[in-house]
């Protein structure tokens, strides 16, 4: 069975584009006698706006765009469909779990860089006119040395370990066969210091 989503993020109201957006994942679905999904993405806990996911369901029902699964519209906290809970910040566990399985593969990694460092060297790259991105430092820090900043309680982020000395191959639905050299690609954060995943995991998950 074919299976759309839509995936918007708890941080406003629904504009015209989104909703533009949902209507495609919604024609396509149903033209293919698929199920349309509704996902809230509220992974940035920072940028909540109270009210806002009742404010998503409202505008998708009073545009006559009915998902199969997702959110109840009557109580948001009960979920319809086989596949949930359809909000992200209630599979929390989940993404935890798969972040722990990429550590332990080598695929990501602690970081446990302040904010001071990582603007201090980003400035540094912007002088010396290179692409602002993670130079791996906690990537190479001692084993004993992570542990030790664990067990203080120090903040850490997850970061994904692209590999710098490869090309990054796949194929696109839409564009075809990609190809990016590793070593343009940043680290990008996968769980971030409050434990929450970025969209770069939830998502993928």
């Amino acid at each position: 069975m074919i299976k759309t989503r839509f995936a918007p993020s708890p941080t406003g109201y629904l504009h015209i584009g989104s909703l533009r957006t949902a209507l495609y994942a919604y024609l396509f679905a149903k033209q293919n006698n698929g199920h349309f999904i509704l996902r809230i993405e509220d992974t940035d806990q920072t940028r909540f706006v109270e009210g806002a996911v009742e404010n998503l369901i409202e505008t998708l029902i009073w545009a006559g765009l009915t998902y199969d699964e997702g959110p109840n519209p009557n109580n948001p906290e009960e979920m319809i469909g086989d596949n949930g809970p359809y909000i992200q910040s209630k599979r929390y566990d989940l993404y935890q779990e798969h972040a722990e399985k990429l550590m332990n593969d080598g695929y990501a990694y602690r970081c446990f860089c302040t904010r001071e460092r990582l603007d201090h060297m980003r400035t540094e790259q912007q002088k010396a006119k290179q692409a602002p991105m993670y130079d791996k430092h906690c990537l190479t820090r001692p084993q004993e040395e992570k542990d030790q900043l664990i067990q203080d309680d120090i903040p850490y982020v997850v970061r994904l370990n692209i590999p710098r000395d490869q090309k990054i191959t796949f194929t696109d639905a839409v564009r075809g066969d990609m190809e990016f050299e590793g070593h343009t690609i940043d680290d990008q954060v996968l769980i971030k210091s409050d434990g929450f995943p970025t969209y770069h995991l939830a998502n993928v998950v």
